[in-house]
């Protein structure tokens, strides 16, 4: 199995709305699903319940450099729009803030991806990126 390393470029990426599922192990195997609210290059925000956050981030404190939790992710991306590819990444969750009463915002900055993966998210971020340039109406 071959991995590329994730390009480290935190905030400056441009991030996209995507809304898909992802699913979250963590170190000791427990696999957690949530929903994606933002995908960039290098990392992912998800959405979750409070109940999810407290299995994510032990004591729902919020991550601190040195101190990142670390996870591998699993969702798709379409690589053409019938034909979603599997995208597995490893990662560390870097960010968490609570956005309502039972609604929080977890954010995971990739380390690493298998296969293709990397080229996969690019390709898709790019596209997205591409599309809201040209809607009429558009400022960008």
């Amino acid at each position: 199995m071959r991995s590329n390393a994730a390009k480290i470029n935190l905030r400056n990426q441009q991030r996209v709305d995507v809304s898909t599922d992802i699913s979250i192990e963590k170190p000791d195997g427990c696999c957690l699903t949530c929903k994606v609210s933002n995908l960039s290059r290098s990392g992912v925000m998800i959405s979750c319940d409070q109940h999810t956050v407290q299995a994510l981030v032990p004591g729902m404190r919020a991550p601190s450099p040195g101190f990142w939790i670390g996870v591998n992710t699993c969702f798709t991306v379409p690589v053409v729009p019938t034909q979603p590819v599997t995208v597995l990444a490893s990662g560390n969750i870097v960010h968490m803030r609570r956005i309502a009463r039972n609604e929080f915002q977890v954010g995971i900055q990739f380390t690493e991806f298998e296969d293709n993966g990397f080229e996969y998210v690019d390709r898709y971020v790019a596209k997205l990126l591409s599309d809201a340039r040209t809607l009429p109406g558009s400022t960008h």
